[in-house]
This record gives C-alpha cells, sequence and structure tokens, in this order.
C-alpha cells in the first residue's frame, strides 16, 4: 500500500488559484487516500505514512490512529510556517499528534504540498499559499472518500496553527462544510496585506514576484483583498475557536481580535481564547489550552 510514498517528490505544473474567488471556483477532488508503513506504534496509538491526491499533486503526510475499533473521529492538522528545504513529514503538531491520538481522535497531519514527499508546485510561494487551504480541503474529502472502517467520515474537524492558521481559514471560506468545526492556535492575520509586510516584504527577489502578481500594497489593495479571508467570513458555516497568547511575539494579538471582531460581524459563532502573557509556543500555558481544544471537539464532534 506504500505505492509513491517512497518516491522523490515531482515537480508538476501548477494551476494554483491566486484568490479566494478563484479557488471557490476550483473543482475539489481529493482521493486516493493511502495508507502506507507503520511508523511507530505505541500501547494508545499507531503512527502511518499516508498519501492521497489533491488536483494533480500527491501529498503526503502522517496519520496517528487510536488503538481500539473505533470508528474515530479525525482531526486534520494544519501546520505553521516551517522552511520546505527542512521540513520533514509529520514535522511540527507532535504535542498535539500525540495527545488527540491519545484521546481518541485520529490525528491526520499533511504535509502541503512542496514539503517532504509531496509533489512540488512551483507557483505556490507567489500564490500567497492559497494551495495549502486546497490541500487541507482535499484531504478531507479523501479521508471521507477512503470509507475506511476505523475512521468517522462524518466528523472532521481542522486545526491550523501560525500560518496554518490562516490556511484554516482560508479552508473554511473557500469550501464551507467541509469541516465540522475550526480550530486555531496563534493565527497569522486573516489579511494578506499584514502576513506580506511581516514575512515577505524583506525577502527581495519573492517581495518582487508577488508584487508582479498582486500589486504594490502601498498602492493597489484590490487584488490583496481577494485574498484575505476576511472578506469572506460570512461564508464560514463552520464554529470557530481561537486561542492566542496576549505576548506574542511573532503573530500579534492584535491581528487575532481583528479576526474575532471580523467573525462575530459576520455571524459566525466564534470565541477567542486569550493566554494572559502566553507566547508563540504557549510552551507551559499549552496543556490548559489544549484542555479547551478538546472541549471543544467534544461539543462539536459529538
Amino acid at each position: 500500500m506504500a505505492g509513491l510514498l517512497g518516491q522523490a517528490p515531482v515537480a508538476l505544473a501548477s494551476a494554483t488559484p491566486e484568490t479566494i474567488p478563484e479557488a471557490i471556483a476550483s473543482s475539489f477532488d481529493g482521493r486516493d487516500l493511502r495508507v502506507g508503513k507503520v511508523k511507530a506504534r505505541t500501547a494508545a496509538y499507531t503512527r502511518y505514512a499516508v498519501s492521497y491526491r489533491s488536483g494533480d499533486l500527491r501529498i503526503t503526510g502522517v496519520m496517528n490512529v487510536p488503538t481500539g475499533k473505533g470508528p474515530f473521529p479525525v482531526v486534520v492538522l494544519a501546520h505553521g510556517y516551517i522552511d520546505p528545504q527542512v521540513y520533514w513529514s509529520g514535522q511540527g503538531f507532535r504535542r498535539e499528534q500525540d495527545t488527540l491520538a491519545r484521546k481518541g481522535y485520529v490525528a491526520f497531519h499533511v504535509d502541503y504540498r512542496t514539503h517532504a514527499g509531496s509533489d512540488d508546485d512551483p507557483a505556490n510561494e507567489t500564490s500567497l499559499r492559497i494551495g495549502y487551504a486546497m490541500d487541507v480541503i482535499n484531504a478531507a474529502l479523501a479521508i471521507r472518500a477512503a470509507r475506511l472502517p476505523y475512521i468517522d467520515a462524518d466528523r472532521i474537524a481542522l486545526l491550523g496553527r501560525s500560518m496554518g492558521g490562516s490556511v484554516a481559514f482560508n479552508a473554511a471560506v473557500i469550501r464551507p462544510g467541509t469541516f465540522d468545526a475550526i480550530i486555531t492556535y496563534a493565527t497569522t492575520s486573516t489579511n494578506a496585506i499584514d502576513n506580506f509586510n511581516r514575512w515577505q516584504r524583506y525577502d527581495a527577489d519573492r517581495a518582487r514576484a508577488i508584487v508582479r502578481r498582486f500589486g504594490d500594497p502601498r498602492t493597489d489593495r484590490t487584488r490583496w483583498a481577494l485574498a484575505s479571508s476576511e472578506n469572506y467570513f460570512d461564508r464560514i458555516t463552520e464554529p470557530v475557536l481561537m486561542i492566542h497568547g496576549t505576548r506574542d511575539e511573532e503573530c500579534p494579538i492584535a491581528w487575532a481580535r481583528t479576526t474575532k471582531r471580523g467573525l462575530d460581524a459576520a455571524g459566525v459563532q466564534a470565541e477567542l481564547v486569550e493566554v494572559p502573557g502566553g507566547k508563540h509556543y504557549l510552551l507551559g500555558d499549552w496543556p490548559a489550552s489544549m484542555r479547551r481544544v478538546l472541549g471543544f471537539l467534544q461539543a462539536n464532534l459529538s
């Protein structure tokens, strides 16, 4: 069943959408979920290599399956930024992967295109990573299509951290109803200009390529607005839980507060849990925050 899991990633031509409306108009056909070799086994769960199809691309990842008969609900994990040149399959979210599986959830960690063994999408970096959202949407569709007996395909949540928070919000507005609940940790901004100014503007080559596609955000914000999930919050149908430290040094708490106001204005069922003094990785605050996550999952995946 390993299929392509052991092969080198392939560079394919990409028609990655550049804006949210373009992504909304795209077709989604997540399929061909392959459960590969066992990577680890504990008394509580088994860790597998996995892959699936996301459009023309094959995406890799890891999946922790709880010990027992099931079927178990699923949490798809959208990891934060890690340089694809050094990223290894399943990197990030190790605490969450372990805890979720021990608590009876299948933890399905997506590597994203151009990461680990996933196929390469050359356009991804200059299309503001809309493709990552397509990959997590297609992950959920592939999970449903696989009809694995130990998975409850009617109960799937999405958890995104840092950059993965923006991925989660993009997924929620692009294809509402794909997930039953959305959770974000320390999310980046839901305004694409904020993220560009914080991280990409000072990478000269990448910044020039992005500006060629979207225009200079200092003078022309039209296309940038089309790439910002905050302008499409009225499409979200899932309940949302946001967890964010008030002293986050990477993603300011102001971003999370702005997102929460936008969700409220759009009528989305949303909660923002502010962790006093919490920084980007929460560290000592993480166990308490995870209890909030587990309570939210219990309430919305029952």
